[in-house]
């Protein structure tokens, strides 16, 4: 039993850190961390699930709800910084845990990474494909067909069944080309995507500033007494009830706006490919965390003060923000355009961090023998793991383009958080067992961050329902199958 929990040394985790012509190519600096980290973080979460947040839960307090998210992430944040100071290597989470609670927490956070960031890939690219399709139709005249944009499972109101979504599988094709090629290329690319949607996001910002009606934050939380909305999809929202009005909804908009921030996470898988990770590492992930933070807090006041927060479960999440333009910034319809662009971007660059996230995290686990080695199979000439990037395309086209993105819906937050769980526990046994290692980065008060942190997160992901964490338990089981049938016997830990 005390080999499930066999650790891999922390002095074997530095030497496979340092620089060797076999491993990972170093070619990120802070600001590409920094770019990689905001262009993760700003996506699907600041221009759909504010307007969901704030539509059902918090209305314009969903300002507040960013604030309660921020906090959990920060302290994350400041845990995961330490560790990535101190062992600059792929693969976040895992790695970490593999270091300080043992083998077999390591596997299930491995494996519970993976399901975050295939199926967070696979459900914004079903987003990108739909903004597109926006697009075409606003700026061409003319839209794909319902069936291609689409999964079998779903009909349009003409009764139209979808046949598969094309658009999502070209876009994770694309991205999966960049990154086999390269993070340098990818990265430059990401840093064009990020300017381009910040950008625009500060535009709307400055520019809606001057359309904020006062009325519409007035009273500021979700009362009681707010009555009944009928969302566009006929579902009815009873504000009366406990988790949809008041300080309770302010709590629940945060479990739900917490996917804005999925993606910060990510910066530290790619720690082996950055140039000096114990300075840069804490700097990409504290500062595109910030800045983050900044705009979402001035993106919902604005948005909130835009438009009356009913009227975004009226007219449906996804076209919110262009709604609120057209219909209340009289004169600057273009804008809405540009905003969708945004938006485009936006998905891209979390399409393109996620894909990236995910085989760093494979890269390490095939290393350590717990997963086949083609899985850290290097390209000759771009030294990128280019084989689990081709199969994790396949793997997460098959559900961007077969199943509709309601099924996998908060399963990203879930995975995200029971990871900045472990983190968080884990700073606090290794300080206890390393407490000599030398640290670029210390988390303050420690153990208060880290515990306050797993308090946060353990909050946000109870307020995520049985039906999530139904899910997460069965890919666990599938994660079990393989651990016990394969990763125990190849294990390179177990044979120190």
């Amino acid at each position: 039993m005390g080999k499930l929990f066999v650790k891999k040394p922390l002095s074997l985790l530095l030497a496979e850190a340092s620089e060797n012509e076999k491993g990972l190519k170093r070619t990120l600096g802070a600001g590409s961390l920094i770019a990689l980290g905001i262009g993760a973080i700003i996506g699907a979460g600041l221009f759909v699930r504010t307007a969901a947040a704030a539509g059902q839960h918090a209305g314009p307090a969903v300002v507040f709800s960013f604030i309660i998210a921020a906090i959990g992430c920060a302290l994350a944040g400041l845990c995961y910084a330490e560790f990535a100071s101190m062992i600059p290597i792929a693969g976040s989470a895992y790695t970490y845990s593999y270091a300080t609670m043992g083998e077999f927490v390591a596997w299930i956070i491995g494996w519970d990474l993976v399901l975050e960031y295939a199926l967070g890939a696979a459900t914004v690219a079903i987003g990108w494909s739909q903004y597109l399709n926006k697009l075409l139709g606003k700026v061409f005249g003319f839209t794909i067909p319902y069936e291609w944009v689409h999964s079998p499972f779903e009909k349009s109101d003409a009764g139209v069944h979808g046949i598969m979504n094309l658009p999502a599988i070209f876009i994770l094709l694309m991205l999966t080309i960049l990154l086999i090629r390269g993070i340098e290329g990818s990265a430059i690319v990401n840093n064009i995507i990020v300017i381009t949607k910040v950008a625009i996001v500060i535009l709307l910002i400055i520019l809606g500033w001057h359309f904020i009606n006062p009325a519409n934050h007035t009273p500021f939380m979700i009362p009681a007494d707010a009555g009944t909305v009928t969302m566009h999809n006929g579902t009815v929202i009873n504000y009366s009830d406990f988790w949809f009005h008041g300080i309770p909804g302010v709590l629940r908009g945060a479990g739900v706006v917490f996917f804005a921030f999925i993606g910060f996470d990510a910066v530290s898988t790619a720690a082996q490919e950055t140039k000096n990770p114990k300075k840069n590492m804490p700097i990409g992930i504290l500062v595109s965390l910030a800045v983050c933070t900044l705009l979402y807090i001035l993106f919902s006041f604005v948005l909130t003060g835009i438009a009356p927060y009913q009227d975004f479960l009226k007219e449906g999440g996804e076209a919110s923000v262009a709604y609120a333009i057209d219909k209340y910034m009289i004169g600057y319809s273009w804008l809405s355009t540009f905003v969708t662009i945004a938006i485009l971007a936006g998905f891209s660059s979390v399409i393109l961090v996620m894909l990236l996230g995910q085989t760093r995290v494979f890269y390490s686990m095939s290393n350590d023998g717990l997963i086949p080695k083609v899985f850290s199979k290097l390209h000759p000439k771009y030294r990128t793991p280019y084989r689990s990037q081709a199969m994790f395309f396949i793997f997460v086209s098959l559900f961007a383009a077969f199943v509709p993105d309601s099924v996998v819906g908060d399963m990203t937050s879930i995975g995200t958080l029971f990871a900045f769980v472990l983190v968080c526990i884990g700073v606090m046994v290794m300080r206890k067992t390393n407490p000599e290692q030398p640290r670029a980065f210390k988390t303050p008060w420690v153990p208060v961050v880290p515990v306050v942190g797993v308090l946060f997160c353990v909050t946000m992901i109870v307020s995520l329902g049985w039906e999530n964490w139904s899910r997460l338990i069965v890919w666990l089981l599938i994660g079990f199958v393989v651990y016990f049938g394969y990763s125990i016997k190849n294990s390179k830990a177990r044979k120190l």
